[in-house]
């Protein structure tokens, strides 16, 4: 019995193992429990065999031990398995279509993390579930007040300012105990505003520790939110055979619904990591609007694309430049260039 690649079906506490030798044909299942699996695995599987997993919570930290041990390992996207899956739903099924998926020729992997990239993701995660936590305890604040007559303004800067003026207002007709709520949402949101600065300072603390993240501030639109997450989600880039490659993954290129020769371009195709592809359309939003104030051919070319296209159409074209500088500078380590960046839009 020669197995030539296994599939594995990560769970919390039982794991299902599918093994196919050379022509995929199955030749070792087993489901085994969280603590015994690997050690399994290891005894029955010689070194250098393949592995894949789906990609889910895990995944990363058993690629990790996997390749310790010396096996190559293959984390696939759901959407990539989803097509193998013959029958119903279940673990040994599951099992098996990873298996079958991992032996496709043109299949795109997912590489496996550093703890440093998931280190930093984690952070991001934290960062963004605190500042939609914020968004909330905004609008609930607003909402509560207009039941008392009060409008509250939609910028949070001037609703900052705006709840202790309604605190100290006597006669606005808030009554003493709906004040002491107040007090305490606005302590909240205060706590909140908190954590967001701690975590924005360590992330600007990394972005210049990091030599990757360091080197992306020097592009334009690019600041320590960006290049860190860059890292965190992206790492050197050399999975990707090309920045196109890479824009692509991150669903800043055009969809097609090409046919009979007849090619036809769609809106973004916004695949991949939808928080990366937010942060660098944001980013690219404000290179867009400090182009008109440069002299330079990669501003030139922004605001001449103003002229013909949609803002959001430029921020997104401007947004897959980036993303392709960034590769260059990631898999190379080299510098911002503004002339080959020049170039790149002549």
């Amino acid at each position: 019995m020669k197995i030539n690649r296994v599939g594995v079906d990560l769970a919390k506490n039982v794991f299902q193992l599918h093994g196919a030798d050379c022509r995929g044909k199955a030749v070792w299942k087993r489901r085994l429990s969280r603590g015994k699996w690997l050690k399994v695995l290891c005894d029955t599987v010689e070194p250098g065999t393949e592995i894949g997993m789906e990609a889910c919570a895990g995944a990363h930290h058993w690629g990790r031990q996997l390749m310790q041990r010396g096996y190559p390992v293959k984390i696939i996207a759901p959407q990539f398995v989803k097509p193998f899956i013959k029958s119903n739903k279940n673990d040994a099924n599951d099992a098996q279509a990873i298996c079958e998926a991992m032996g496709r020729p043109n299949l795109h992997p997912v590489r496996v993390k550093t703890v440093e990239q998931q280190d930093l993701q984690a952070i991001h995660r934290i960062r963004d579930e605190i500042k939609s936590h914020r968004i909330a305890k905004a609008n609930q604040i607003r909402g509560l007040v207009t039941e008392y007559g009060l409008v509250a303004p939609q910028q949070l800067p001037a609703l900052r300012k705006a709840i202790p003026e309604w605190l100290e207002d006597a006669d606005n007709g808030l009554t003493f105990l709906f004040r002491q709520l107040l007090q305490g949402l606005w302590g909240d949101l205060h706590a909140l505003d908190q954590r967001m600065t701690e975590l924005d300072k360590q992330i600007a603390v990394i972005a210049q520790e990091e030599p990757t993240a360091r080197r992306l501030l020097q592009l334009r639109g690019v600041g320590p939110l960006i290049a860190t997450a860059l890292v965190a989600t992206i790492g050197d880039g050399r999975q990707y055979r090309k920045g196109r490659d890479m824009a692509a993954a991150l669903g800043l290129t055009p969809r097609q619904h090409s046919s009979g020769g007849k090619e036809k371009l769609l809106g973004i195709s916004k695949r991949g990591d939808a928080y990366l592809r937010c942060l660098l359309v944001h980013g690219a939003r404000s290179a867009v609007r400090t182009a008109k104030d440069k002299e330079d051919r990669l501003s030139r070319w922004i605001v001449n694309l103003q002229s013909r296209r949609h803002s959001n159409v430029v921020a997104v074209a401007m947004a897959n430049k980036m993303a392709r500088m960034a590769w260059v500078m990631m898999t190379r380590g080299v510098d911002y260039d503004p002339d080959l960046a020049a170039a790149s839009v002549s």
